[in-house]
């Protein structure tokens, strides 16, 4: 059954560019191009009538689902867990469940399991394995999921990039999805721009109306990423 679904920028959605993807997750660019043109627009888009990308002609852009698969997809990959079949995990959850997003579902995310060799999906009696090549922890992968929001209808709403303790917040109804510091809508790039140029901490939050901690932890993102 082919599973119809529109996928382009809209406000609330999210619009997140290759090279922002790449800022976001702090990987190389190159990954993320591998991953959204070959993985999810070949390969898992044939389950589906279109991609899961868009394009103007110049710049490649996916929306806010899209990029926490790719965020599940990069903690499963770390792990050990081989491409082939991470991938086929989604195809066959994305039929079993009837969605698009199995790595941006919670009750799925949810139904992970392991014992220390092997990650199974048990979900709706339907029981799938994922062979990797290093043992699995997983409360340290579980860890990375904790940083994702999820809203009412099971899907994800937000993302802590750096974790729960730090302020930076990707959230698709803010600035289109950009990180922000959260409660603001202030992109971190801006305060370290300030912090380059010399002015201190202290400075930056009474300028910005913010904490010196949410100045820190914009500071600490943008060294990160850069």
């Amino acid at each position: 059954m082919v599973i119809k679904f529109e996928n382009k920028g809209k406000i609330g959605g999210g619009i997140y560019t290759l090279p922002d993807i790449a800022h976001i997750f702090n990987i190389p660019y190159y990954k993320v191009s591998k991953w959204v043109k070959e993985y999810w627009d070949v390969r898992l888009a044939n389950d589906f009538e279109n991609q899961y990308s868009w394009t103007d002609g110049k710049a490649r852009a996916i929306n806010f689902h899209t990029l926490i698969e790719l965020f599940i997809f990069m903690q499963l990959s770390d792990a050990g867990v081989k491409t082939k079949d991470i991938l086929m995990a989604h195809q066959k959850l994305s039929l079993i469940n009837k969605t698009k997003f199995p790595f941006a579902t919670n009750s799925i995310i949810k139904a992970m399991s392991t014992d220390g060799k092997q990650i199974f999906f048990s979900y709706n009696g339907e029981e799938l394995t994922l062979d990797g090549k290093l043992q699995f922890n997983l409360g340290f992968i579980k860890e990375f999921f904790k940083n994702i929001d999820f809203g009412s209808n099971d899907l994800a709403t937000r993302l802590w990039p750096m974790g729960r303790k730090s302020s930076i917040v990707v959230d698709p109804q803010h600035h289109f999805g950009q990180p922000v510091i959260n409660g603001t809508n202030i992109v971190p790039d801006t305060i370290f721009n300030m912090s380059l140029a010399g002015e201190n901490n202290k400075f930056i939050a009474l300028i910005y109306n913010i904490s010196e901690k949410q100045v820190s932890d914009a500071i600490k993102f943008c060294k990160k990423a850069a």
